[in-house]
């Protein structure tokens, strides 16, 4: 394929930046953290989750707070912008900035100390909340508030932009539950502030402005739970400046370590669901629920549920809510469980329905997955922020709804679906504006200018908890009137009289359709592609615009998901999926990354990205990084040199063909340490050894006997042939011993997926054909395929129709393709083996990274506890190896980092008769390597275990 040239010649270009080589010096000679003026940090730090994009300055981690107080200093005797980032997710545009960003999530995090008598905590600003409440628990204690983003928002974050979430219900705003702030000045005063405390000058020209604006603030501030929009000057009146400065979004001082108050959580929660016939109705119904005193309580649409079944999102438990076409979701709280089952009875009665336990936990992330849900839908418009999270009183919700839906089917936005805290008045939605025409963008700009007025007129405020930003700073006047944003303003100025503290954001704000990320001159690239994009109109360029910016693939706690290895380990925005995404779009579009394909800092970026595919089923809009950097890779590699690995592990299978010639000369050529420095794999890695002969030749002449189920077609995959026959011999008899006639392909075949995980697409492709083509007549013959090696099975059911697109004979093995697991659970419900005993047999077991992402786990479960099989998982999903990913000397540190955070400590620490089952040749090899004094096994050999009635040796 032909190298496309990027960026397309129409893309945007920023303006010449300004010559920062001083600034540069300076910050890299002061700061002992990492200083960024790069490409890929500056486009990786461009946007947050709003619709703006603002190329920074520079970014600089800290390592400290220290370090941090440094990094404001150089800034402001260089007289630059500055802004406080914690995890990203702002959607007014707060983060993003041209200006130096101070990102305080890699390095300043902790909980310092926990005072239990008082209840309160001194926590670091870039510790995440879940982080926090981690430590917090054991003490019986937490932070309130709990944002839907509180795997991975931070409690500077939540200072920030005066954070709620779901529990505020409860806990109150996180303004509410402040007790002080260590702050810094831009230029440089460094105090303690909250009821009695700061800054004599500071508090002097605060009272005197409260003075002044004492009648205005009485009148003009709406008596409401969620008033987040504009400062929060009610607080002056008793100069409680912590709580003044929460929600001033970076806008007006840095905040160093926040000292919060602590709440102990009811020990056992049920959640009650009520139906109504429309959300307008359910918003009436709102008070009068409230009345119960819920913890949570939640609105939800029947367009959101919609939506989430369309996404095949599991939603398995939206089939038991009661009837309606609206909801309210009431959580309760109680010190038994009896006296919490109570409450919610007597708040159900006849129509309501209790949910406990785990179906309680699967709703509740169905409702905190509706920002991602609705920001592309499968059958609609891309859909965005910018009238995301109004709130009014609770006792107008009703009315307010009402004359929202009209208002947007007025503009032609009918689609949205309306759903937020209802409990306090708040409704969230993300709307399918036009971002990318004149007349689109003015009918944006006419849309919530007229909102924010109904809003206003229903006694409430913009915005609700997210904040104000450069969405709605401009709108605040509409809100408050001139005279309060001149209030605003002067209050800023107190602390910041420059205007260095994040500019242009809540007073003195940049208009609300500037800076857009996409706009009217949005035109970026389309080049070519190896992948069919289907999802995304055969397009690249929006499968680069598929992030929301929502970070969950930011999580810094390993929860049993998978996404994203290598940012847990390295903790750099770059190397989370969001990031990657970021560098993508600004290729795309040119103007940051100009050298389109052969960018330097998106290979960067993308190198320490494992393929692992988690960001496919656990990234809320399925963001695909493994195939957009095979892409990247496919492009930026056309007509070079590659790196060592891609030649001799990319062509694995090949040279495992070869290896059968003479197995044991290769296996002493592999194994040296010359051998692999020329093949750029890490002399201190084991290589597997070749088997000394080739099982696919010997099933070849074998004649399964017919079963009673038919005939099966087992895929004899690179991996398993050349380094684990026994694997192939074990399902085999697993196979047969279940009732099926077991026949494999006339020749060797292969998925492709060593040459797919290095780039090399044009080669990939035409063994995927091959395959295809030889497989053809089974296939039409309707057998059943079945893969032993998880990864070569996710390429037939993922990589395989994205690179194939409408050929018949490609969905078909797509279609057919099950794992061992599958195939036994779904066509052989009678097959059922026990291992030797009376009590289960104890197992870890490490999913692979594909069947958690790709093919599914759930069969493997059943199948194992079927068995006799006692399962676990360490909480980390990835085993760190990926392929040819950790094999290399670059990648060791981070290979063997990933492992570390789960599943090598729980192998080690298993006991002596601990079974560990990982069907990935990668995960074995990775355990193999670590020298656990375990050997993994793959299911097939506990399977065949089990049907010969013995122990797995």
């Amino acid at each position: 394929m032909a190298v496309i040239s990027l960026p397309h010649p129409t893309a945007r270009r920023n303006p010449p930046a300004a010559s920062y080589e001083a600034l540069e010096a300076a910050l890299r000679s002061a700061v002992r953290g990492e200083v960024r003026f790069d490409a890929g940090a500056r486009a990786a730090y461009s946007t947050d989750a709003s619709n703006y994009r603002q190329v920074p300055i520079a970014v600089v981690c800290p390592r400290d707070v220290d370090d941090a107080v440094e990094a404001v200093r150089v800034c402001h005797e260089h007289d630059v912008p500055l802004l406080n980032r914690g995890g990203g997710t702002s959607l007014g545009g707060e983060c993003c900035n041209v200006a130096v960003v101070l990102d305080w999530t890699k390095h300043v995090r902790g909980v310092e100390s926990v005072d239990v008598d008082a209840r309160t905590a001194v926590i670091l600003p870039g510790t995440t909340l879940d982080d926090a409440n981690a430590v917090l628990r054991e003490h019986d204690l937490i932070i309130g508030p709990k944002p839907a983003t509180h795997s991975h928002c931070t409690i500077g974050g939540m200072v920030g932009n005066n954070s709620c979430g779901a529990t505020a219900q409860w806990s109150g705003t996180t303004a509410e539950n402040v007790a002080r702030l260590e702050i810094l000045t831009y230029d440089g005063r460094r105090m303690w502030v909250g009821p009695g405390e700061g800054d004599e000058d500071i508090r002097r020209a605060l009272r005197e402005l409260y003075d002044r604006y004492a009648d205005r603030i009485a009148t003009r501030f709406p008596d409401i739970p969620r008033r987040i929009s504009g400062y929060n000057l009610p607080a002056l009146a008793d100069l409680d400046l912590a709580r003044a400065l929460v929600g001033t979004e970076s806008t007006c001082v840095t905040v160093l370590r926040v000292e919060i108050r602590l709440l102990r959580p009811p020990p056992h929660l049920v959640t009650v669901v009520l139906g109504y016939p429309d959300i307008a109705s359910a918003g009436d119904a709102a008070p009068s629920v409230a009345t119960h005193q819920p913890i949570q309580l939640e609105g939800l649409d029947e367009k959101l549920l919609r939506y989430e079944r369309e996404e095949h999102r599991p939603t398995e438990i939206l089939d038991m809510l009661p009837a309606g076409r609206a909801w309210l979701m009431a959580e309760l709280g109680g010190e038994t469980p009896q006296e919490a089952r109570a409450a919610a009875e007597r708040l159900a009665g006849d129509r309501g329905v209790i949910l406990e336990d785990e179906l309680r936990e699967r709703l509740i992330k169905v409702r905190e997955a509706g920002l991602a849900t609705t920001a592309r839908t499968p059958n609609g418009p891309d859909a965005w922020p910018g009238w995301e999270d109004s709130a009014v009183a609770p006792e107008r919700l009703g009315d307010y709804l009402r004359a929202l839906l009209k208002l947007l089917d007025e503009y032609g936005y009918g689609a949205t679906s309306l759903y937020g805290h209802f409990g306090h008045g708040c409704v969230h939605c993300s709307i399918p504006f036009d971002l990318t025409s004149v007349d689109g963008i003015k009918a944006y700009r006419s849309f919530v200018e007229r909102a924010a007025r109904l809003c206003v007129e229903h006694g409430g405020s913009l915005s609700g908890e997210h904040g104000d930003g450069q969405a709605r700073g401009e709108l605040l006047r509409t809100m408050y009137g001139d005279d309060i944003v001149r209030a605003f303003e002067e209050f800023k100025a107190v602390f910041d009289p420059r205007n260095r503290m994040n500019p242009g954001k809540v007073v003195h704000a940049r208009p609300l359709d500037h800076d857009l990320r996409l706009g009217a001159d949005y035109a970026p690239a389309q080049p070519a592609t190896h992948f069919g994009y289907h999802e995304d109109d055969g397009s690249f360029a929006r499968a680069a615009l598929r992030c929301a910016g929502v970070g969950e693939c930011r999580r810094s706690a390993p929860d049993g998901g998978v996404m994203c290895p290598s940012f847990q380990v390295t903790r750099d925005e770059e190397h989370s999926t969001r990031g990657r995404a970021r560098l993508l779009f600004e290729m795309v579009n040119g103007g940051v990354i100009d050298d389109g394909w052969r960018s330097e800092a998106v290979r960067d970026s993308l190198d320490l990205c494992l393929a692992c595919k988690g960001c496919r089923s656990d990234c809320p809009v399925q963001v695909d990084m493994a195939t957009y950097k095979a892409e990247f890779l496919s492009h930026h590699y056309a007509g070079r040199i590659r790196p060592r690995d891609h030649y001799s592990l990319g062509w694995l299978p090949a040279a495992a063909q070869a290896a059968a010639l003479a197995p044991g000369l290769a296996n002493t050529i592999a194994r040296s340490k010359t051998a692999k420095r020329l093949a750029g794999i890490d002399p201190r890695r084991s290589v597997p050894r070749f088997a000394p002969a080739r099982i696919d030749r010997w099933l070849r002449k074998r004649k399964s006997p017919p079963g009673p189920l038919g005939p099966v077609l087992l895929f004899t995959d690179s991996f398993t042939t050349a380094f684990a026959p026994g694997i192939a011999a074990a399902a085999v008899g697993v196979l047969e011993a279940a009732g099926f006639e077991v026949v494999v392909p006339p020749r060797t075949v292969c998925c492709g997926l060593t040459w797919i995980s290095t780039g090399q697409l044009g080669v990939a492709s035409r063994v995927l054909r091959r395959t295809v083509d030889t497989l053809a007549p089974y296939l039409r013959a309707g057998l059943p395929v079945v893969g032993l090696e998880p990864s070569c099975t996710a390429v037939f059911r993922s990589d395989l129709p994205e690179m194939f697109g409408r050929d018949q004979d490609a969905d078909r093995l797509s279609r057919q393709t099950h794992t061992l697991a599958s195939l036994l659970v779904s066509r052989a419900p009678g097959f059922r083996p026990r291992l030797p005993g009376d009590e289960p047999v104890r197992a870890i077991v490490q999913k692979h990274c594909h069947q958690h992402a790709v093919l599914g786990f759930d069969d493997d479960r059943r199948l194992l506890d079927r068995i006799g099989v006692d399962v676990s998982e360490p909480a980390s999903g990835c085993c760190g190896l990926a392929g040819n990913f950790g094999m290399t000397a670059a990648h060791r540190d981070v290979s063997l980092a990933c492992a570390e955070q789960g599943l090598l400590p729980a192998v080690r620490a298993a006991a002596p008769d601990t079974l560990v089952l990982a069907d990935g040749f990668s995960c074995r090899t990775q355990i193999d390597d670590a020298n656990t004094g375990k050997r993994p096994r793959h299911l097939a050999e506990v399977l065949h275990a089990a049907v010969r009635g013995r122990r797995v040796p």
